[in-house]
């Protein structure tokens, strides 16, 4: 209840402009002396960016939630160094693009204000710019994450798509986030995209007799089937009524036994996953944006590096 109690404040102070420090040792306002115009460059550029091409905004948020979810917020997704040994080159992560943006941001900050802001503050301010591009929810966003200076590929080991809900959740609560953070951060994928390859098991040989997944909507497959052949792997969208805005369409979705992911459909299977998918859908999705903005903002809190642990990267696809 602590916790909860002081995220709410930590919300009302962003709102109000006001700097707050986290007992992690990050703050609101955390550049304002020593870069203080970093937040507009940051939104300046990701507006750019997602402006021109929305599904940007996905792109960009599932890397910051697999960056946390490894070695937590640390920016250690971003390494490419030792080549192909670090968590991009992870096969979970080989989908994960949008590192122009974030690169850009790194690039546009640096001639601005040298070795001040770090890149794990980047993706975290660039995941929520991204998403307020596609009409999605604020979210305050302490600074004064550190950059990691380890990323190996051996590491990777992500919620995955084809896991079961008991599965799901322990993989939440070893990070610190809880049943409501899993579903609600779920909803994300109303702008999600993925490909073929990830359904092909649960539409054409779920248990091995050429048969579908049975917590499927049979209509459902009929048409994922019509859009992905067996040796298909063009991309699918995941929420087609709202793949360029963020909404709860999602749970609309789910309910109606229409989620992509394995991962997404055993959500109906737990009782607290599920009653916050169905007062969704009776509230069209009334207390969504406000869930989500809190679930973020303990995402962002996630195992992170502050202080003298780590460094501030000049470039975030390399060590100093």
């Amino acid at each position: 209840m602590a916790i909860k109690n002081l995220l709410v404040l930590v919300i009302l102070l962003g709102v109000l402009g006001v700097s707050v420090a986290h007992p992690k040792g990050l703050y609101l306002n955390y550049y304002k002396h020593r870069c203080p115009d970093a937040e507009s460059i940051v939104r300046r550029v990701t507006v750019q960016y997602v402006s021109h091409e929305p599904s940007l905004a996905a792109a960009l948020l599932r890397m910051h939630f697999h960056d946390c979810f490894v070695r937590g917020c640390d920016g250690s997704i971003l390494l490419k160094y030792p080549y192909n040994e670090t968590e991009r080159y992870a096969a979970p992560n080989l989908s994960v693009r949008g590192y122009e943006v974030v690169d850009a941001v790194k690039s546009a900050l640096e001639r601005k204000c040298p070795g001040v802001v770090s890149c794990a503050d980047v993706l975290s301010l660039v995941a929520r710019d991204a998403v307020i591009v596609i009409n999605g929810p604020w979210w305050p966003v302490p600074l004064g994450r550190r950059d990691g200076r380890v990323s190996r590929k051996s590491e990777v080991n992500l919620p995955s798509p084809l896991s079961g809900i008991a599965a799901l959740k322990k993989k939440f609560f070893d990070k610190g986030l809880n049943t409501r953070d899993l579903v609600v951060l779920s909803g994300a994928h109303t702008i999600g995209i993925s490909h073929c390859s990830v359904i092909h098991h649960g539409i054409y040989n779920f248990t091995g007799k050429s048969d579908s997944d049975s917590s499927m909507n049979p209509r459902y497959v009929r048409a994922l089937k019509r859009r992905c052949n067996p040796a298909d792997n063009r991309t699918i969208v995941m929420d087609p009524r709202s793949v360029k805005k963020f909404d709860s369409h999602y749970f609309n979705m789910v309910a109606q036994r229409k989620g992509l992911f394995k991962s997404d459909r055993t959500l109906l299977d737990d009782p607290e996953t599920k009653s916050y998918i169905y007062t969704q859908v009776a509230t069209a999705g009334s207390s969504f944006n406000k869930d989500f903005a809190h679930s973020m903002v303990k995402l962002g809190f996630v195992e992170i590096l502050t202080g003298n642990k780590g460094e501030i990267r000049k470039r975030c696809a390399f060590v100093n």
